[in-house]
């Protein structure tokens, strides 16, 4: 079966909390008039259950439920 949660990639920035990381993904747009392609930067908060993650590495995350106030992400696996 197919799943419908969005999946991204980022780099982990902190894991300073418990069972929590701060995943900054960075999107790259051709902006609309000049068509010069510009980074944008987002973080969003995953959850790492076993806590293996790594500041600086590269992770896959998932949308999941609401885990707490910010957290809606998981992490699925760490790329490297």
């Amino acid at each position: 079966m197919e799943s419908n949660r969005k999946v991204m990639v980022g780099r982990v920035t902190s894991t300073k909390m418990q069972k929590t990381v701060v995943v900054e993904i960075e999107l790259k747009r051709a902006h609309p008039l000049y068509r010069k392609v510009v980074r944008k930067a987002k973080s969003f908060l995953a959850h790492d259950e076993e806590e293996q993650c790594h500041e600086g590495d590269m992770v896959r995350i998932e949308e999941t439920r609401p885990l707490s106030h910010r957290k809606r992400w998981k992490v699925i696996e760490i790329i490297k």
